[in-house]
């Protein structure tokens, strides 16, 4: 029988906030009516070092009872060593719960190679969405420069359109964390649909309404409550009454694109050498130095969507 749903594969660094996203996602492949098969999760080092972000992918497999094959990437950024974001998800990258490992083990397929195999098994209809830093998918273009060719869409979380950035003064954390790889990706493939840190800050979600969601008592809220309790103390602490679930909406743009409703296009470059600004994401807004329009910015996007899908990922709806 054929499987007309579309092909999504997912580049992540577990990471809460990505677990959210992971949800989401396995929500819609599961449900009746879904339009997504999770074909595979590339997993690379970011929020956390890549033993655990390995680890977490398996374990958000388990706990959703998702038959997706999980394979380990790169383990540090392409050029210079970065700090990752332990102190916002905790040293595993899911608050320190100590769970239980997940029973099963990761593909030996290394993540670069295993986006490179199933954009030629999926060609021309692949859905590849980046949650983490770009590494794995620099790797891949290095190896095949006509990886784009064969992806209908590549969504990326990251960047800071207006240089309010949540790692640096200028920089947001995906971008930041492996710049050369993210000039890479933004210069290799001709068109991303991006969903950066300011459009997140704009849909952020209050937290009384997250903890409402967490208390519905399905075996995904209850685990999700547990590992983003410490993520959700650090922003309610720092950040105020809003939640703000980053790779969560990047999600909702890719899985259900009618939900966006202003997007606009402009050429996008990634800064590599400012002392101050290394790692910013800096927009032509006026197109004044003749680049093409390579990226999609999703600037507003349908707050009621987005919550109700993130409510059924959790089994709150």
């Amino acid at each position: 029988m054929t499987d007309d749903r579309i092909p999504l594969l997912i580049d992540t660094d577990p990471g809460v906030d990505d677990a959210l996203a992971l949800l989401m996602a396995f929500d819609d492949m599961q449900s009746q009516g879904g339009r997504h098969r999770v074909v595979g999760l590339t997993i690379a080092a970011g929020n956390v070092g890549l033993a655990h972000t390995v680890a977490n992918a398996l374990k958000l497999c388990e706990v959703c009872d998702a038959d997706v094959p999980v394979f380990p990437g790169a383990d540090a950024p392409l050029v210079h060593p970065s700090v990752d974001a332990a102190y916002v998800h905790g040293r595993d990258g899911f608050g320190d719960t100590g769970y239980a490992p997940a029973a099963r083990h990761v593909e030996a397929e290394h993540a670069a190679l295993a986006i490179l195999r199933l954009s030629h098994e999926h060609a021309g209809r692949l859905l590849l969405v980046a949650l983490g830093p770009l590494t794995n998918l620099a790797l891949a273009l290095k190896l095949d420069p006509k990886l784009p060719q064969r992806v209908a869409r590549c969504v990326v979380m990251g960047g800071a359109l207006s240089a309010h950035g949540n790692i640096t003064a200028a920089a947001e954390f995906n971008i930041a964390f492996d710049p050369e790889a993210a000039h890479l990706v933004f210069t290799g493939f001709p068109h991303i649909e991006l969903a950066d840190w300011e459009a997140v800050v704009a849909h952020g979600i209050l937290h009384a309404d997250a903890e409402r969601w967490l208390a519905a008592g399905s075996p995904r809220a209850s685990f999700y409550d547990g590992i983003s309790a410490h993520t959700r103390a650090w922003s309610r602490a720092g950040r105020g009454e809003r939640w703000h679930a980053a790779d969560a909406l990047a999600m909702a743009w890719a899985l259900q694109p009618e939900g966006a409703q202003e997007v606009l296009q402009r050429p996008v470059a990634v800064e590599l050498a400012g002392r101050h600004t290394r790692g910013a994401t800096v927009v032509d807004w006026n197109r004044q130095h003749g680049g093409a329009d390579n990226a999609a910015l999703l600037m507003r996007y349908d707050q009621g969507r987005f919550e109700a899908m993130m409510r059924q990922a959790l089994a709150a709806a």
